[in-house]
């Protein structure tokens, strides 16, 4: 695909599951709060200081920074979906968080000045971006010398059932293709020194990397199901677009793959793992 085409697409793809990832990822967020705690403990944040949070989608993880900001400092809050950025706002508002500026950044194209910003979180974002070693180049712009970059991607395929079993198993039903290689993904910085390659491309110091283990958790299969198709634009259009046979079949073949994940009350518990990553420019 072009990619000021994929970029528009992700962007609608974004657009599109805001409401899910605002009301419907509790299991989601609650398994990878050791990935925000971690990345906030790395950071460091300290009063006064600007800190910006790309790809925020409702801001749990630089809301974990911003209290740590005061007196005189702020927090940035940005996504590239404006859907993604309203969510943050009212969540911010919910937890009573006032030293926050939102506003709506693409991971490519930083709206902020030459090296004015203190540090960077993001979340699970790098990977998604249609030119990482660039949005890593901007990270690297916008930050004060010195400054802290860090961020979260997903490790492994083998090392997240949790991300990986409903697009294997419509693959396996022949009802989705495989993804390429070269789009961007959940596991496109996955490979081992992907990341730090990108970081000294883009002009970091040599980056530490820690993988984070984590649990997903949630009560039955069916929340299970109901939370993927909250927050997975492709789950929900493949979804829309089956007949009853088919859609049956998958969820039978997606439930057998999660099998061995729920325990004898129905409850479900399915590991995955981060890898935290921090860099300084």
């Amino acid at each position: 695909m072009d990619p000021e085409a994929e970029r528009a697409a992700s962007r609608e793809r974004w657009e599109s599951v805001a409401a899910g990832w605002e009301s419907g990822a509790d299991a989601f967020y609650d398994g990878a709060l050791p990935v925000s705690h971690w990345m906030v403990d790395r950071l460091q944040p300290q009063p006064g200081q600007t800190i910006l949070e790309l790809a925020a989608g409702r801001g749990d993880v630089g809301f974990l920074a911003a209290e740590l900001l005061h007196p005189g400092g702020k927090l940035i809050s940005s996504d590239g979906a404006e859907a993604m950025v309203e969510a943050a706002r009212r969540r911010a508002a919910q937890l009573g968080i006032d030293n926050v500026e939102f506003k709506p950044i693409d991971l490519e194209w930083i709206d902020a000045k030459l090296a004015t910003i203190d540090g960077i979180l993001c979340r699970f974002g790098y990977m998604l971006a249609v030119d990482p070693e660039h949005a890593l180049r901007e990270a690297r712009r916008v930050l004060r010398p010195g400054g802290r970059l860090v961020i979260a991607v997903w490790d492994v395929p083998e090392a997240n059932p949790w991300l990986t079993v409903f697009a294997a198993a419509a693959r396996d039903l022949g009802l989705a293709p495989p993804p390429s290689p070269d789009e961007p993904g959940p596991f496109s910085l996955s490979a081992r020194g992907a990341v730090d390659e990108l970081l000294q491309d883009a002009g970091f110091d040599t980056p530490s990397v820690e993988p984070i283990d984590l649990i997903f958790r949630t009560p039955t299969l069916d929340a299970l199901w109901e939370t993927q198709r909250a927050l997975s634009a492709m789950m929900r259009t493949l979804l829309d677009g089956l007949s009853p046979a088919d859609h049956y079949k998958l969820r039978e073949a997606a439930e057998g793959r999660w099998a061995p994940y729920v325990a004898s009350d129905g409850s479900v518990a399915i590991p995955g793992r981060a890898l935290g990553v921090v860099a300084e420019a």
